[in-house]
């Protein structure tokens, strides 16, 4: 039995549902990366004023969500560059996608809908391995910057890579 997958642009209404699964992404994602306390302290409702805010940047910005049976399963997000001295005038700036989900294409939907072909950049974290050959296989390769990104009070080794 296939599941039908919609990939659509994040709507207000979706605000509360995208806080609590970025808040479970991030549990998933990011559990190998800062400490238990850290992630038993992330709010879903701070998440969801988060995307309430991001939203509403304006045009420049590409917001998805992932749906399953009209239940967000992931998201991805993206604009113009962040950085003083960015590679690319594009940034992607999120793919987050329930655990559950990996492996079924969705992730590549959500990549191709924030980020069209040609020139665009991101942040990684470095122990990320998973993503790191995701964005490979996608054409993007490790440009040899890095930094350490501050995440809720931990800091996450973040490498940049460039397409």
């Amino acid at each position: 039995m296939s599941t039908e997958v919609v990939v659509r642009p994040v709507r207000d209404v979706d605000a509360e549902m995208l806080g609590r699964v970025h808040a479970t992404c991030w549990h998933e994602d990011y559990d190998t990366l800062v400490s238990t306390a850290v992630l038993e302290n992330l709010s879903p409702r701070r998440m969801a004023e988060l995307w309430t805010h991001w939203m509403n940047q304006g045009e420049s910005y590409t917001h998805v969500a992932a749906l399953v049976d009209h239940e967000i399963v992931g998201f991805a997000g993206s604009g113009p560059a962040r950085d003083e001295d960015a590679p690319r005038e594009r940034e992607l700036f999120f793919i987050h996608l329930l655990d559950a989900r990996h492996g079924h294409g969705i992730g590549q939907r959500l990549f191709d809908a924030v980020i069209p072909e040609g020139p665009a950049y991101l942040w990684v974290p470095e122990a990320n391995t998973r993503a790191i050959h995701f964005y490979e296989r996608n054409g993007f390769t490790a440009d040899g910057a890095s930094h350490d990104e501050p995440f809720l009070g931990e800091i996450i080794h973040e490498i940049r890579l460039v397409r």
